[in-house]
């Protein structure tokens, strides 16, 4: 193969390895959100309920704080709310690792790590 194909074939095949990993289909999850805001410390993590709308559409709440995440090819935008008001808003690269989706804010020095955990059954009516 020439070298511009390899990369081709390389690119394509982790950008599938990073969509497989994934929640595999829409619907509430159990999760937590993680957060370090220094670089040298432990992330500290607590409950978080995670919606997935789409492959590309995450919602994580904690209380009444929602952090929405649009997720296109090499990066995210994250719109985070408490109540109406917006109180934050980045773009950052990610990457996912089993059910966990990593990203950081690059002008706060924050990390975040957002576990997808089991599913929700649906809600009944």
């Amino acid at each position: 193969m020439r070298p511009g194909v390899v990369t081709v074939v390389l690119a394509a095949s982790l950008l599938a390895a990073a969509v497989a990993a994934q929640p595999a289909s829409s619907g509430r999850y159990d999760g937590q959100l993680c957060v370090a805001t220094r670089p040298d410390e432990q992330p500290r993590c607590g409950a978080a309920e995670v919606d997935v709308s789409s492959g590309h559409r995450l919602s994580v709440r904690v209380a009444d704080v929602v952090y929405r995440l649009d997720l296109r090819e090499a990066q995210l935008d994250v719109t985070m709310t408490q109540g109406r008001m917006q109180i934050d808003e980045f773009s950052a690269a990610y990457k996912w690792e089993g059910d966990t989706l990593f990203f950081g804010d690059p002008a706060k020095d924050a990390r975040y790590e957002i576990r997808v955990g089991t599913r929700r059954p649906p809600a009944r009516r």
